[in-house]
C-alpha cells in the first residue's frame, strides 16, 4: 500500500505522524511512504533520515494525490478539504464530533475516515488516546503553574508553596488518563491537589496509588461549587469518547473563583467541560479572561513537545497502521475495537456518539463493510 505522511499544518503543530522508525518497518514489510518534504522537523526529524529509512521525500500535492492511505495528527483543516477523496483511507485523531464543517467534507467526499480517538483495545481501553492524554495531562500542570504567576496576569502563586506558606490549591476534573496523570504532576510539585470523577472504583485506585496525598471527591454540582470558591488552578479533564464533552462546570460556577485563579481545558478538542472556555485557542495566544480567571483552551496540546508526542503516539499508532497497511478495511472488520475507530464510511456516519452529536443518522458500518 501506498502510505502518505503530510506536514501539519494547524497553528504551532510541530507533531508528525510516523517517526523515521515507524517508516522504516512500513517500508520493510513491503509498502510505500511518501512524507511531505521537511514534515518532521518540528519534531526534529530530517528529510535525510525518512529516506534513508526508505521514504520518498515529496510535495504536499503528491503526498495526498498518490496516497491510498493518509495518516496525520490532527484534523484536516479547511484548506486541505481539496484533497479529500472516496478511494483514500484517512488515519489521525478527527474530533469531528464538535466539527460539523470537517464532518460534512469526510461525508461528501465519501473518505473512508479512522479515529485514533475511538480505537478501543481489548480491555476497553483507548489505546491511541492514551499517549497524548498523558501528554496532555501532565503539560496542563506546567500550562497552569506557569499561568498564576504575576506578570501572565495570574494570583501570583507559586504551585508548591514554600515552607511557611500554602501550596495552591488544584482541582481536577475527571480521574481518567488526562486527571490521572495532571493529579501526579500537581502533587509532585507540591500543590494540594482534589481529583473530581463519578466512578468510585476509579477514585478508590486513585486513593491507593497516592497513599491519600491526592484527595478525591464525588463529581456533584455541591461539592464541586464549594471547591471552585477556593481553588486556585483548575484542570478540567473530562472525556466521552468521540462525543461532545459535557459542560461541568457552568459560567456562574466560574464567576465564583477568585480573581487571577487559572482553568485549563484539556477538554477543549471535544468541545470543552468549563462553560466559559467558549472557544479554541492557539499556542500563539493561548490564554483568554473571562470574570477575572485566565483560561487555557488550545486544542493541541501535546503539540508544544513535538518530539517527546511524536514517538508516543508513533509507537502506539503503528501496529494500528501497519494492520490497515497490509489488509485495508479488512482489518476493521478483524477486531471489533479498531472498528469502533472508522466515523465515516462511503458518505455514511459509522460512529454512534458522532452521528448523536451532529444530530446526524447513524449507519452500523458492519453493514457496510
Amino acid at each position: 500500500m501506498i502510505i502518505g505522511i503530510p506536514k501539519e499544518i494547524k497553528n504551532n503543530e510541530n507533531r508528525v505522524s510516523c517517526t523515521p522508525a515507524g517508516v522504516f518497518a512500513l517500508c520493510k514489510a513491503g509498502h510505500k511512504v511518501i512524507v511531505e518534504a521537511n514534515a518532521g522537523i518540528g519534531s526534529g526529524f530530517s528529510n535525510e533520515e525518512y529516506q534513508e529509512a526508505g521514504a520518498e521525500i515529496a510535495d504536499v500535492k503528491e503526498v495526498f494525490k498518490r496516497a491510498e492511505l493518509i495518516v496525520k495528527v490532527k484534523e484536516y483543516l479547511p484548506s486541505e478539504y481539496q484533497y479529500l477523496r472516496e478511494d483514500q483511507m484517512v488515519f489521525t485523531y478527527l474530533h469531528i464530533a464538535n466539527d460539523p464543517e470537517f464532518a460534512k467534507a469526510l461525508i461528501d467526499s465519501k473518505t473512508t475516515a479512522i479515529a485514533y480517538e475511538t480505537v478501543r483495545d481489548r480491555k476497553g481501553g483507548l489505546p491511541l488516546l492514551t499517549p497524548m492524554s498523558e501528554v496532555a495531562g501532565r503539560m496542563a500542570v506546567q500550562v497552569g503553574a506557569t499561568m498564576l504567576q504575576k506578570n501572565n496576569n495570574g494570583r501570583g502563586l507559586l504551585l508548591g508553596g514554600v515552607p511557611g506558606v500554602f501550596p495552591a490549591e488544584v482541582v481536577i476534573i475527571g480521574g481518567g488518563t488526562v486527571g490521572l496523570n495532571a493529579a501526579k504532576i500537581a502533587c509532585g510539585l507540591g500543590a494540594i491537589v482534589t481529583v473530581f470523577d463519578i466512578n468510585a472504583e476509579r477514585m478508590g485506585y486513585i486513593d491507593d496509588i497516592s497513599g491519600g496525598t491526592i484527595h478525591t471527591a464525588y463529581n456533584n454540582e455541591y461539592n464541586l461549587r464549594r471547591a471552585l470558591k477556593t481553588a486556585d488552578l483548575v484542570i478540567g479533564a473530562v472525556l466521552v469518547p468521540g462525543a461532545k464533552a459535557p459542560k461541568i462546570v457552568t459560567k456562574d460556577m466560574v464567576q465564583t473563583m477568585k480573581p487571577g485563579s487559572a482553568i485549563v481545558d484539556v477538554a477543549i478538542d471535544q468541545g470543552g467541560c468549563i462553560e466559559t472556555s467558549d472557544h479554541i485557542t492557539t499556542h500563539d495566544q493561548p490564554t483568554f479572561e473571562r470574570y477575572g480567571v485566565l483560561h487555557y483552551s488550545v486544542a493541541n496540546m501535546p503539540g508544544a513537545v513535538p518530539r517527546t508526542s511524536t514517538m508516543a503516539l508513533s509507537n502506539a499508532t503503528l501496529p494500528y497502521l501497519m494492520k490497515l497497511a497490509d489488509h485495508g478495511t479488512a482489518a476493521l472488520k478483524a477486531d471489533p475495537g479498531f472498528l469502533l475507530g472508522l466515523n465515516t464510511y462511503q458518505g455514511h456516519i459509522t460512529y454512534r456518539g458522532v452521528s448523536e452529536a451532529l444530530g446526524m443518522a447513524y449507519t452500523d458500518p458492519e453493514t457496510l463493510l
